[in-house]
């Protein structure tokens, strides 16, 4: 019989089975929810279901991928005493944060097409815990920690919701210039109101990262457990991060002095959200994936 770390290979799949079936289910809902979005606002020829407030079902029925994805997130970065963190589930959890901030916002001025965007990238980041081979740090917990954390992951899920939003007013943009006016979704406000939501989530976001990048330098030997040094500003993930906390501050004072608008913002906040991207994940997969650290 063939083995596998001192089991047996129907050892293996017998208990690995139980929990993958959660994440697949979890990413099936996601998936399932964000075509029966799309269908209703980007498709060439949309659906029209009448009747019953589809809409308002659909978004009830998000609430229960994402109680699923928030526990299986603390199952894999919890075990009663500290916290693991890795590539893959850190990602799942800014994303899983994401669609919470982006559900919650639209309860007050609903935008279903951007859900068409967002779920699909919900049901990849589920499995990510799972396909993303990963070194997890454990971390001694905190209040400093936590809230380090709980910032620093906001920032990065109101960046998150900002490139999509940015990216779909990109597309909207192209349509419009295109005179495909057929194929734009008719529920979402206009391209204006849609750039000044953008800013606002930019706003937001750069406050956090600033507390962010200002908490991890000030308390750094009480959040980390070792001091903050000169040599930090040599990494390329604080180099990173500092460059995408510049492009936004860029952003924002361009906006305010220039009235940066259009295809420029557009560009300056994802080329931000790259950096921003760079800064971890980048430094995670070079080191943990390619360096073998």
């Amino acid at each position: 019989m063939l083995r596998y770390n001192g089991g047996t290979i129907t050892d293996y799949f017998t208990l690995s089975m139980p929990g993958l079936l959660p994440y697949s289910f979890a990413a099936l809902l996601y998936a399932a929810l964000g075509y029966v979005f799309w269908r209703a606002n980007w498709a060439s020829q949309p659906s029209s279901t009448p009747a019953l407030n589809w809409r308002g079902a659909a978004r009830l029925a998000i609430l229960i991928p994402l109680a699923l994805h928030a526990w299986l997130l603390v199952v894999d970065s919890w075990d009663g005493q500290a916290l693991s963190i890795g590539i893959g589930n850190a990602l799942s959890g800014i994303i899983w944060l994401a669609l919470v901030v982006y559900a919650l916002s639209s309860v007050r001025q609903p935008m279903d097409a951007l859900y068409a965007v967002i779920l699909p990238v919900a049901a990849v980041a589920v499995l990510l815990p799972l396909l993303v081979p990963d070194r997890p740090v454990r971390l001694a917990t905190s209040p400093l920690l936590f809230a380090h954390l709980a910032v620093a992951f906001l920032a990065y899920a109101l960046f998150t919701i900002a490139a999509l939003h940015a990216g779909m007013m990109a597309l909207l943009e192209k349509r419009l210039h295109g005179h495909a006016m057929n194929r734009t979704p008719s529920n979402l406000p206009p391209l204006l109101t849609l750039e000044q939501l953008l800013f606002r989530i930019i706003g937001i976001g750069f406050v956090l990262l600033t507390l962010t990048l200002a908490s991890g330098m000030l308390f750094s030997e009480r959040v980390f457990g070792k001091p903050f040094s000169f040599a930090h500003f040599t990494q390329h993930k604080t180099v990173f991060a500092l460059l995408s906390w510049l492009i936004y501050a860029g952003l924002l004072i361009g906006r305010k002095s220039y009235g940066w608008r259009g295809r420029t913002a557009i560009a300056w906040s994802l080329t931000g959200f790259a950096m921003l991207v760079l800064a971890y994940i980048g430094s995670k997969i070079v080191l943990q994936l390619l360096l073998g650290r």
